[in-house]
């Protein structure tokens, strides 16, 4: 009974959190209205853009969430096919989008354009006396570029800083004890060396030789500029303001109402600024109809197991639910094909092979899979892909990464510093082989030698196997070296070089959609109402102990009718207004 009363008071404390969040977050979702017949896109770019679904429907709640990489897809796409928009205006600031995801968006604008809409930029400053290469890139892609007077352009190159732990250790007394297959695996090197070796430094150099030439090719197309032209700026860099109009690197100097109001004058008599998450929201998204292909992410470190994402999110990847996303999807008789969108830097190798091994089970069934890697898909975020019918990365992704490492920190004479002693009592020869006390025994080095070469093994036969090259063939470019999705290319370990558009084209042509077919993008697993999520929560269902569902039933049938309208916000009405910036 004592239970029940906590757990019931308890309910009753986290439904009055709620409902009062929930209030002030219906009304805000609310405050939107018709489009006007005229329209300016505003975003801002600032913040950058985040890989997966977005965040729940619960976090949401409580946290603003970030546009997600298919918001601002999906609302360029819708805009550039409605007469009413005429053009976008963009803020944007710091080097805040990967290389990768950069390349996506320069895409998109590029496409934007193409339909007659005009697009325009503006920074108040690209890097404050800071890196700002990046987003002076993502700029390039628009019309016109706007720049503060006071502000400057940290158009400067690519730089890679490499810091190297090994004489910070040996201070402190800890030694690392790892291994790995083969000498471009470096993830490690800044614990085990103190300078680069030869591979790690050849692996550097050629990531950057190739995302700089690629850089350096899409400035000067941007501003009408000669590759020679562009380097000797970037020599220059970083650019005051006076000097980077001098240069013809931006269009004008102004201020963000100055460029706002220069968008209004493009746009014509009565245009008005929209956000492009308002306008999502009331234009709705495309692809909603037609032939369903499911889109399966996964985003970030891989984990064993089907671990609880918190109430702000993690960036982890549970195997387990990635699987069962995977296996939904190869089992929904509706879905044509799915598109696995990637991006990770690997992590647990058991939890790699879940994933893999679902994604060879979802063509068993006969569906097909194309994988579309964003920033990062190397070593486990490699493994997951090459069971795919077809791999699309953007010419900056970083993958490949065949190889393994693992070892462990020995503390032992740091212990001794501290003043600590240690007692150890063990069964078994190899007992001790994971402690962080001592070295890896010759015996439980074997065993650990044993352990690289079967998973480098077992890796090169994955992609042997899905990449249709021979073993031999996969040793030349494995070795845990990291390439640019435009070198993997070359290499065969990815098909296409591009971005969602793309690898949807290849979906579609494999389940023998017809190109200009209609198709609607289902994500996988579904996304829980917020009433739905709040129980699974409540009740431990989700994972964790939860509360006493009986209590929580008692309260259910009221909080109901508070759910369905905050899933469902017109059915309420309340002041409206638009979002403008």
């Amino acid at each position: 009974m004592r239970r029940f009363i906590v757990g019931f008071f308890a309910v009753i404390g986290v439904l009055v959190v709620v409902f009062a969040a929930g209030v002030l977050f219906l009304f805000l979702r609310s405050r939107t209205a018709a489009l006007p017949g005229n329209i300016i896109l505003t975003l801002d770019l600032r913040g950058g853009l985040s890989e997966g679904p977005g965040e729940s429907s619960l976090t949401r709640l409580f946290v603003t969430p970030k546009p997600t990489l298919r918001d601002f897809l999906d609302g360029i796409e819708r805009g550039e096919k409605d007469p009413r928009v005429k053009g976008l205006l963009a803020f944007l600031g710091d080097d805040s989008l990967g290389l990768a995801e950069t390349e996506q968006v320069r895409d998109a604008i590029k496409e934007f354009r193409k339909k007659g809409k005009f697009a325009i930029a503006f920074a108040d400053s690209f890097g404050e006396f800071s890196p700002g290469t990046g987003s002076y890139y993502l700029a390039t892609a628009f019309n016109r570029i706007w720049l503060q007077p006071m502000g400057s352009i940290g158009l400067t190159g690519l730089d890679s800083d490499v810091m190297f732990f090994k004489g910070t250790l040996d201070l402190l007394g800890i030694e690392p004890d790892f291994d790995k297959r083969e000498n471009f695996k470096t993830a490690i090197n800044s614990f085990t060396r103190s300078k680069f070796t030869p591979q790690h430094r050849e692996e550097v150099e050629s990531l950057l030789h190739s995302t700089f030439r690629q850089i350096v090719r899409g400035i000067g197309k941007g501003r009408a500029l000669s590759g020679e032209a562009v380097e000797e700026a970037i020599d220059k860099g970083p650019f005051l303001a006076t000097e980077a109009l001098k240069e013809k690197l931006v269009d004008r100097l102004g201020y963000r109402e100055e460029a706002i109001e220069s968008a209004r004058a493009r746009a014509g008599k009565g245009a008005r600024t929209v956000s492009l998450k308002a306008y999502l929201r009331r234009a709705g998204r495309p692809h909603k109809k037609g032939a369903r292909i499911a889109l399966v992410y996964g985003v970030g470190l891989i984990e064993r197991g089907d671990s609880g994402e918190s109430l702000l999110g993690e960036n982890a990847m549970p195997a387990d639910k990635v699987a069962r996303a995977l296996r939904r999807a190869a089992r929904d008789k509706k879905v044509r094909a799915i598109l696995f969108r990637i991006d990770s830097p690997g992590g647990s190798v058991v939890g790699s092979e879940t994933i893999w091994h679902a994604v060879e089970e979802a063509r068993r069934h006969g569906k097909p899979v194309v994988v579309s890697m964003g920033d990062l898909a190397g070593s486990g975020g490699y493994y997951i892909a090459v069971a795919a019918d077809r791999i699309v990365a953007e010419p900056a992704t970083l993958t490949g990464s065949i190889g393994v490492f693992a070892g462990k920190l020995v503390i032992a004479d740091l212990l001794k510093k501290l003043g600590v002693t240690t007692g150890s009592v063990k069964l078994g020869a190899n007992a001790a082989m994971f402690s962080t006390t001592s070295n890896f025994s010759p015996q439980a080095r074997a065993r650990l030698e044993a352990f690289l070469d079967s998973v480098y093994k077992g890796f090169k036969e994955r992609v042997a196997k899905g990449r249709h090259m021979t073993l031999a063939a996969v040793e030349n470019v494995a070795k845990g070296r990291v390439w640019t999705g435009a070198e993997a290319k070359r290499r065969g370990l990815v098909d296409s070089l591009g971005g969602f558009g793309t690898a949807i084209r290849l979906a579609k042509s494999l389940a023998k959609i017809p190109p200009s077919a209609p198709y609607r993008l289902v994500v996988f697993p579904r996304r829980k109402p917020l009433f739905e999520e709040l129980y699974d929560r409540l009740t431990g269902k989700s994972g964790g102990a939860g509360i006493n569902p009986k209590a929580f039933a008692l309260l259910a049938s009221f909080w109901r009718p508070l759910a369905f309208a905050l899933d469902n916000p017109g059915v309420l009405t309340m002041p409206q207004t638009l979002e403008p910036h």
